[in-house]
């Protein structure tokens, strides 16, 4: 079975090393290098090390569809199936008609729902108490094509973004495998995605980030726990900027304006929303790293009655 793979983040490195131990892997397709860190160095992305380090061949087209040398490569490797997971790029009708049993993509969420490119962190903001893998062909539309095999994964109360992506990248990598011996044996039927029932997860941005402290402390602990690890929910004690990087539901009302600190010990700070009482857990301030309240209070003071906006 000849694979191309197409992939760029941690997410797919889960998925190319199933598939090299199974398949044959004989090209790997990926973003070009960007500069990262303070340095700004050049780096390569996770699914090249992981090509590299196996002897596989690397392609980092900047525009798959506008390249015309790699669309040749393509139909001369003339693969089995091309394999696309958080590739980063939207594939050509020419590309996508290239390989023998079609173009597969992994998607992180039970679709229709949360087409698009953050399907994680949004089903958690949006409080869903699930979420999970779909395998599907792909066409030219933006995570439109039929579906092919799902598995659901439980969001707990607590989990974060981060958590759930380490979740469904292992879950992902072994439906992919059932997927391609299934489409590849003739086992797998084809489901139409109903649009009506479909629902978009675009990308985040930091402007997303800032509490509203007048909206339910559920719906804000949705939102610390769905941008954890990025780009963290954010709010301003005393016009400096406060990251919150984890939060506890309580069933205490306050008559508090909302955004009021209630109370700072080592359990948390109690902060006042819409309804309920927030305990905040773990913050972090310019210039510092990320602490549990119990040890930033050890050297700092958070005021009661301040009101965070």
């Amino acid at each position: 079975m000849n694979i191309v793979f197409m992939g760029t983040p941690e997410f797919a490195v889960p998925a190319l090393k199933r598939l090299i131990d199974q398949f044959n892997v004989n090209a790997v397709f990926t973003q070009p290098d960007r500069p990262k860190g303070r340095g700004k160095k050049l780096a390569m992305s996770p699914v090249k090390e992981v090509a590299l380090e196996n002897n596989i061949r690397v392609y980092q087209p900047e525009n798959l569809k506008k390249d015309e040398e790699c669309i040749k490569v393509l139909k001369e490797l003339s693969p089995d199936f091309i394999i696309v997971v958080a590739y980063g790029q939207i594939l050509s009708k020419e590309v996508l008609e290239i390989p023998k049993y079609g173009c597969i993509n992994l998607h992180a969420s039970l679709l229709p729902k949360y087409r698009g490119a953050a399907p994680i962190n949004w089903a958690i903001v949006n409080g869903e108490s699930e979420s999970g893998n779909t395998t599907m062909f792909m066409d030219i539309g933006l995570d439109t094509g039929d579906m092919l095999l799902k598995s659901k994964v439980q969001i707990t109360n607590n989990m974060t973004a981060g958590e759930l992506h380490d979740l469904l990248m292992i879950d992902g990598a072994e439906l992919l495998v059932k997927t391609i011996m299934g489409i590849a044996n003739g086992e797998i039927s084809r489901v139409k995605q109903i649009e009506g029932d479909s629902c978009y997860a675009p990308m985040l941005n930091k402007e997303l980030a800032e509490i509203n402290w007048e909206k339910d402390s559920e719906e804000i602990n949705n939102l610390i726990r769905g941008l954890n690890p990025w780009p963290i929910a954010y709010t301003y004690y005393k016009d400096e900027r406060m990251k919150i990087l984890e939060a506890e539901l309580t069933n205490e009302d306050s008559n508090k304006e909302y955004g009021t600190i209630i109370d700072a010990d080592k359990s948390g700070i109690k902060v006042s929303t819409g309804n309920k009482v927030l305990l905040i857990k773990k913050v972090q301030f310019p210039s510092g790293k990320p602490l549990y309240v119990q040890e930033y209070i050890k050297g700092h003071t958070i005021e009661k009655g301040v009101r965070l906006k």
